[in-house]
């Protein structure tokens, strides 16, 4: 499913709680339906740098796409990183790079975040974003 799909498959999802509590609860579920990784991978180097909260993320690349995984300690956080997961993981570096996320914007989740948390997700999409290129490149090689 391209990127785009798993968007607006988002989009409609949050559309379905008209109150910010249930769109949390939503998030915090999301979360935990998050596959637990490796505690091997829970080290300082998958840390993303800018969250007030800790979060681990790995990627990998298989058959030209890359899957990521991840974990952190705030279980509001750990929804965030779960959507991103759900929208990045298995696409090919290039889509990663030039995707648009309006989706965040859309379903509210920056302007109902506290400014920390706000930060730690744009920190995260960074991060999603910076190991697309690095495959990218890696690939061209």
């Amino acid at each position: 499913m391209s990127i785009a799909s798993l968007q607006e498959e988002l989009i409609e999802e949050f559309s379905l709680f008209d109150d910010w509590m249930d769109k949390y609860e939503h998030l915090i579920e999301l979360g935990k339906s998050l596959p637990l990784i490796d505690p091997a991978l829970k080290s300082e180097d998958k840390l993303i740098k800018g969250c007030q909260s800790k979060v681990w993320l790995n990627a990998e690349l298989k058959d030209n796409d890359i899957v990521f995984t991840a974990d952190s300690d705030a279980i509001i956080t750990k929804g965030i990183i779960a959507v991103l997961i759900r929208v990045f993981s298995n696409q090919k570096p290039e889509e990663i790079i030039k995707a648009d996320m309006n989706f965040i914007d859309e379903i509210g989740l920056k302007e109902h975040l506290s400014p920390t948390r706000a930060n730690g997700l744009v920190s995260m999409i960074k991060q999603m974003k910076l190991y697309a290129v690095a495959f990218q490149a890696q690939l061209k090689n």
